[in-house]
């Protein structure tokens, strides 16, 4: 009688209800493959394990079929994909229905992450959620914390904001005095749990937690060549890739494989890593995105995205992490190395600009003061006769108080923000114009009617909500609508830890500023001029990045893509041209100081 090969079924609940079915010899490489690396999952107390992929998950066999106690646990074994085709395993879909609505549609470039490290403080894992909480505006999508008591690894994520993943009962699992935190925003993988950071690792040497903030634009060809190596993903997430790097490098230290790991890293990048014994920050040689340390009055350093969570948790600004810069904090205190070579800083000017809050200092600069002067250069060189200022709340108000202080005319609420819409809602049948922008927008009539308005916003992306809200203004009545950008145009994507739509999608890729005028519906536009923008930075000028303005890029993005947005939301008239403005012509505009239409 022939032999039959057995197979495993693995069984778990999600959306689908469906099954995933692989062969036994499958599994037994997937798992010898990964011995190198484990990456543990939500709820976790670990240390390294023999056998990594199943570290913290008890299973039972019975018969042909193996359940996971754990339903977290099989999505993070089998939501890998290689790039090897024949060893892609499928996640089901989950369909949606048209009664839902987004509303998540600002069209802003939207932050990456946050990260937070706090070493030396009985309370850290709580004092870590507050931070968070601080830096929420970085990511919304999920949550995480990783702190080690008695050399064992506690670890707790979920999505959602972070009052929505940890409470009371949770934080009391994340025992010890060292802990390191993340809110996510995906740049690179998907908006999954299996992705919510920070993760941990179990290596030949020990544990290794980690949380990023960026984007590596190598991360393609690492993770192929890690693949081919015998490296298992267990996420979809760029970040795992550090993990590999560091559990594959030949050197024994710690350190030195931090270093060995980050040397094959091009991009952005302020990491976070949390040993048994150590709390380690990482900047990338460019300095793309912040990182800051503080301490707090009983000696525990602190490490975060932003000085806005120092000032929550009561830590005092020290200083920032230099670019290419390594410090470690243990028991015997504070050491600094050097990374790289000193490169020359290519800070991102959005941190500015839209990102951060208006109460951080970012790379050394009040971010009130610079969107107020914002404001103020846009009030002197591109002036119009005005009633009333106003902000599209809330990253437009600091640069609209600016715009109204110097032109000597009143600022005031024209706009309401609802703070309580979540991502999607459920829209009557019978549909309703712009009304994503409704939802998160309220014109105030008695503000607005009748009046010249001059709105202020940080940024035109793709244009449909800035017509939104043109028309939103208009509809209560406003006699006239100017619009002012306090940043330049924007014409190429972001590959720095950034989500920006692809160059095809950006408005000021496409258009020049009358006909962006034109098709948002506005009776006159102006944006801040690059070179005025500069001016503004002074000697810091050469420090910074402008790449969404000018498309020169300081590291090349030569495998990366940005995600495709949205289309265009043609229920708004287009009145423009689509033909792309080529890079010169653009250039020639901007010399000119052809920055402001009117009609």
């Amino acid at each position: 009688m022939k032999r039959q090969k057995k197979v495993f079924v693995f069984k778990y609940q999600y959306p689908s209800s469906s099954f995933f079915f692989i062969s036994c010899s499958s599994v037994f490489l997937l798992i010898m493959a990964a011995s190198n690396l484990s990456t543990l999952c939500s709820s976790s107390h670990s240390k390294p394990s023999s056998f990594p992929l199943f570290n913290t998950q008890s299973f039972s066999v019975n018969s042909n079929t193996v359940f996971l106690n754990n339903t977290n646990s099989f999505q993070t074994l089998l939501s890998h994909s290689t790039h090897n085709p024949r060893y892609t395993l499928p996640l089901p879909c989950t369909k949606t229905t048209n009664t839902f609505a987004s509303v998540n549609d600002d069209e802003k470039p939207r932050e990456e992450c946050g990260v937070v490290g706090i070493y030396g403080d009985p309370e850290a894992s709580r004092l870590c959620s507050l931070a968070l909480h601080a830096l929420q505006h970085r990511g919304q999508e999920g949550a995480g914390i990783v702190a080690v008591h008695d050399n064992l690894f506690h670890s707790v994520n979920g999505v959602g904001l972070v009052s929505d993943v940890f409470n009371e009962a949770k934080l009391s699992e994340l025992p010890g005095s060292c802990a390191i935190g993340h809110v996510r925003y995906s740049t690179a993988g998907h908006s999954k749990l299996v992705n919510v950071q920070p993760f941990v690792a179990g290596y030949r040497f020990g544990s290794v937690a980690v949380a990023h903030n960026g984007n590596f634009v190598n991360y393609r060809s690492l993770r192929a060549k890690l693949e081919d190596n015998g490296s298992i993903f267990n996420t979809t997430s760029d970040t795992e890739v550090v993990l590999h790097l560091i559990a594959t490098s030949k050197h024994r230290p710690f350190l030195l494989r931090v270093v060995d790991a980050c040397e094959n890293l091009k991009g952005a990048y302020s990491l976070v890593f949390l040993t048994e014994d150590k709390l380690v920050a990482v900047r990338d040689p460019f300095g793309f995105r912040p990182l800051v340390m503080g301490r707090r009055k009983n000696g525990a350093v602190v490490f975060a995205s932003e000085t806005c969570a120092l000032d929550l948790i009561d830590a005092t600004y020290e200083r920032e992490v230099n670019p290419g810069e390594v410090v470690v904090v243990d028991h015997t205190g504070i050491q600094s190395l050097c990374l790289v070579t000193h490169q020359e800083p290519k800070q991102c000017i959005f941190e500015h600009i839209y990102f951060a809050l208006p109460n951080s200092v970012v790379f050394g600069r009040s971010v009130y003061e610079s969107r107020r002067k914002f404001g103020e250069i846009l009030a002197t060189e591109s002036p119009v006769e005005c009633d009333v200022v106003i902000a599209v709340p809330d990253s437009g108000v600091v640069a609209a108080l600016g715009y109204a202080a110097k032109a000597g005319v009143p600022f005031q609420q024209g706009l309401i923000r609802s703070h309580y819409v979540g991502r999607t809602f459920i829209e009557p049948s019978q549909k309703i114009r712009d009304f994503g922008v409704k939802l998160k927008l309220s014109p105030v009539r008695g503000v607005l009617e009748g009046k010249r308005v001059v709105v202020v916003d940080d940024s035109i992306v793709r244009g449909t909500t800035s017509s939104k809200i043109v028309r939103l203004i208009k509809e209560a009545g406003a006699k006239e609508v100017h619009m002012r950008i306090a940043c330049p145009p924007i014409v190429a994507s972001c590959y720095y830890g950034v989500d920006t739509p692809s160059k095809e999608e950006l408005i000021s890729n496409r258009m020049n500023v009358e006909e962006i005028r034109k098709f948002i519906g506005s009776d006159s536009l102006a944006f801040l001029p690059l070179d005025t923008l500069k001016s503004l930075l002074e000697d810091d000028a050469p420090n910074y990045c402008y790449a969404c303005f000018s498309g020169k890029y300081p590291v090349q993005p030569d495998e990366l893509k940005p995600n495709s947005l949205n289309k265009l939301d043609w229920e708004d008239a287009f009145n423009g041209s689509l033909k792309p403005i080529e890079d010169e012509v653009w250039a020639r505009n901007q010399e000119a100081g052809n920055n402001i239409v009117s009609v």
